[in-house]
C-alpha cells in the first residue's frame, strides 16, 4: 500500500458488544443496518464500522472475541477506536450457570433438547426473581475487560477506548429483576477510575425508550430512537479522547 493510498484508508470504529448493537425494534438485523448505533457513530465521524458481537455475549466473550478472532486482529491496526458495548448480560440474573445453560444447544435427540430448554424457559423467570446469581460476577467482568483493554493497549498504546455501563430493561423472561446492576455500576466505575477509561451510561441513554412503547417488546432490547440517543452519548465521551490521540500521533517525537 503507497503512503497516498494510507492516507485515503478510514479509521474504523471497532465495537465489541452483544445483540443490543445490533437489534431494533422488530428483533436483529444486518450489522450495516444504518439506524443501528454503531453505524450513527461512525456516519457522524466519518469512519467504517467493525462490529463483533452475538446474542448473549459477556465480557468474558469480548475477551474471547479479542484473542480469538481473526477479523478482530485485522481491525485494530486501523482501528480510530474501540467500544466495549459490553457487559449488560453479566449483570443479568442467571439462575443455571452460564457454562450450563450454553449446552443446552449440544443436548441431543433434538425433542430431548426441546423439552429441555422449554424447562429452563419456564422455570429462568421464576429464579430470577432471587436476582442471584449474574451471568458473570463484577470482579470477573471487570478481570475480562481490563485484559482486553491492557491488550489494545499493548499493541496500540494511542488507540482510545470507551467503556459502558449496563442499560435497563423490563424483560419478564428476567423476571423484570435487575439486582445486579448496580454492583456491576460501582466495579466497573472503579476500573474507569483506576484506567482513566471512559464510560457512556448506556441506561441514562436508553431509559426513556425502554419505559415507552417504542422498544422491542421482548422487554431488553431497544427501539430507533435510543439507538439515536445511545450514538450520541458514545459520540460524546469519543470525541474528546480521538481528538487527544490524534494530536499525540501527530506530535513531532523528541530526538535523542
Amino acid at each position: 500500500m503507497t503512503s497516498s493510498d494510507e492516507a485515503t484508508v478510514r479509521p474504523a470504529l471497532v465495537v465489541l458488544a452483544d445483540s443490543l448493537s445490533y437489534y431494533g425494534p422488530e428483533g436483529g438485523l444486518p450489522v450495516d443496518d444504518p439506524r443501528l448505533w454503531p453505524n450513527l457513530v461512525a456516519a457522524e465521524l466519518g469512519w467504517t464500522v467493525e462490529l463483533v458481537a452475538r446474542i448473549g455475549w459477556t465480557s468474558r466473550d469480548a475477551w474471547w472475541a479479542l484473542t480469538q478472532d481473526p477479523r478482530v486482529w485485522a481491525a485494530i491496526p486501523r482501528a480510530g477506536a474501540v467500544v466495549l458495548a459490553i457487559g449488560g448480560m453479566d449483570s443479568l440474573p442467571s439462575p443455571l450457570p452460564t457454562a450450563l445453560r450454553e449446552q443446552i444447544r449440544y443436548i441431543r435427540p433434538p425433542a430431548l433438547r426441546r423439552v429441555v430448554r422449554a424447562g429452563y424457559q419456564a422455570v429462568q423467570p421464576v429464579l430470577s426473581h432471587l436476582g442471584w446469581p449474574v451471568a458473570l460476577p463484577p470482579r470477573l467482568s471487570v478481570d475480562y475487560l481490563e485484559q482486553t483493554r491492557a491488550a489494545l493497549a499493548y499493541v496500540r498504546p494511542e488507540l482510545p477506548v470507551i467503556g459502558t455501563y449496563p442499560s435497563v430493561h423490563r424483560c419478564d423472561a428476567y423476571g423484570r429483576v435487575h439486582a445486579g446492576r448496580e454492583p456491576a455500576v460501582r466495579a466497573l466505575r472503579a476500573w474507569s477510575s483506576e484506567k482513566s477509561v471512559p464510560m457512556v451510561d448506556l441506561a441514562d441513554a436508553v431509559r426513556p425508550n425502554i419505559e415507552s412503547e417504542n422498544a422491542n417488546p421482548d422487554g431488553i432490547h431497544w427501539g430507533w430512537d435510543a439507538h439515536v440517543a445511545v450514538a450520541a452519548a458514545m459520540l460524546e465521551a469519543l470525541r474528546p479522547v480521538v481528538a487527544s490521540a490524534s494530536t499525540a500521533k501527530r506530535a513531532p517525537k523528541p530526538t535523542p
